[in-house]
C-alpha cells in the first residue's frame, strides 16, 4: 500500500527532484498534496515551481496550495545566488496554468490530518518548516495523528551551508524547526552529513540524460544549473542532491543509516543561528526526538532517480 504524504516545499531544482521522485513511484508513493512555502525564492515563485513541475510530470490532477510567505519571526532570507532568480533556473519550462487551491497551505494540512485516520499521513518537510509549525501551533491535536515527519535539514559533523553553523532550511526559520522537533511527532532528519554523499557526479547525469524525455532534459538542466555552485564551494565532483533524500528514504529505507539522537535549535545566537545540535554520541541525558540519517547509499539513491524520471 503506498504510503501517503504531504511535500512542503520551497522549490528550488532539488526540491524538484524530490517532487518527481515521488511522483514516479505511485505504487510507493501517494502524492496527497504538494504545499508550498517561502525559503529559496519568495512565495510568489515557490508556488508557481511546484506547478510547473507537476505540469512537467503531467500531473495537474495534485492539490497544491500556497502556505506561509514569511517566516515565524525573522526576516526571509532566500538563496537566488544557488537556484537563480526563478528558483528553478536551468531549465525553459513554461508558464503554469494548473490553479492554485484556495486554501493556505496551513489549513490543508491540518485538515487533511484531522479527517484522514491517525497514524496515516507523512509530511515531508524539504524547506523551511514554518507551514509545519504553524499547523502545530494552530491546532495541537495533530501531532500525535502525524505517522511521521521526514525533514531535510540541519547538519552534524558537516556543520552548516549558510553559515559556519547553520544549514539553509533551519536557518531560514530556526523557530519553526524548534516547534517541530518540540512536536513529539515522530521525527527523521536528513542532515547534510547524508545528503552530501549524494553527488551529481558526470556519469550519474548522463544516466539521466539518456533516457531522452521531456522530463529528463528539463532535469539535467536544472542540475547543470543547480551543481555550479556547490563543485565550485566544495571543490567536489558534482553537487550534492539534498531534497530527493527525504522520499528516497520513504522508498528505499535500507539506502540509509542513521541513528536516534536528541536534536535542539539553536534561536538566540546570531553567531550560531539556526544550528541543529545534534547529540550523536548521547553525551547528554536531554531524550532523544529524531532518527538522524548521516549516510546513503549513492548509487542505490540516483538509480532510484533515474528510475523514477524515466517512469514519467
Amino acid at each position: 500500500m503506498p504510503r501517503s504524504i504531504i511535500i512542503d516545499t520551497d522549490p528550488g531544482q532539488d526540491d524538484a527532484l524530490a517532487i518527481l521522485l515521488a511522483l514516479g513511484n505511485p505504487e510507493a508513493i501517494e502524492v496527497i498534496g504538494i504545499t508550498a512555502v517561502a525559503g529559496n525564492v519568495p512565495l510568489a515563485l515557490t508556488s508557481r515551481n511546484v506547478r510547473v513541475i507537476c505540469e512537467l510530470a503531467d500531473r495537474a490532477d495534485i492539490t497544491v496550495c500556497a502556505g506561509a510567505d514569511q517566516p515565524l519571526l525573522r526576516p526571509l532570507v532566500t538563496a537566488e545566488h544557488v537556484h537563480g532568480k526563478t528558483g528553478l533556473d536551468g531549465a525553459d519550462l513554461p508558464e503554469p496554468t494548473m490553479p492554485l487551491d484556495p486554501r493556505h497551505g496551513v489549513d490543508f494540512i491540518i485538515e487533511t490530518l484531522m479527517t484522514r485516520p491517525p497514524g496515516i499521513v507523512t509530511l515531508c518537510a524539504l524547506g523551511p518548516l514554518t507551514n509545519l509549525a504553524m499547523a502545530l501551533i494552530r491546532e495541537p491535536r495533530i501531532a500525535p495523528r502525524i505517522r511521521e515527519i521526514v525533514l531535510m535539514g540541519g547538519g552534524c559533523f558537516e556543520g552548516g551551508n549558510i553559515t559556519p553553523a547553520a544549514e539553509f532550511n533551519i536557518f531560514v526559520d530556526p523557530h519553526a524547526a524548534k516547534v517541530v522537533f518540540g512536536s513529539g511527532a515522530p521525527v527523521t532528519m536528513v542532515p547534510l552529513d547524508a545528503t552530501h554523499k549524494a553527488l551529481t557526479t558526470p556519469n550519474r547525469v548522463a544516466a539521466i540524460r539518456a533516457i531522452g524525455s521531456k522530463v529528463s532534459q528539463a532535469t539535467v538542466g536544472w542540475l547543470d544549473f543547480f551543481e555550479r555552485f556547490d563543485v565550485q564551494k566544495y571543490g567536489s565532483e558534482g553537487g550534492p542532491l539534498h531534497d530527493p533524500c527525504v522520499i528516497a528514504w520513504l522508498i528505499k529505507p535500507e539506502l540509509f543509516s542513521g541513528r536516534s539522537c536528541n536534536v535542539e535549535i539553536e534561536t538566540t545566537s546570531e553567531l550560531t543561528m539556526g544550528m541543529t545540535v545534534i547529540d550523536w554520541w548521547g553525551v547528554t541525558q536531554r531524550p532523544k526526538n529524531a532518527h538522524v540519517l548521516g549516510h546513503v547509499q549513492a548509487e542505490g539513491f540516483f538509480a532510484l532517480i533515474t528510475q523514477a524520471i524515466a517512469r514519467l
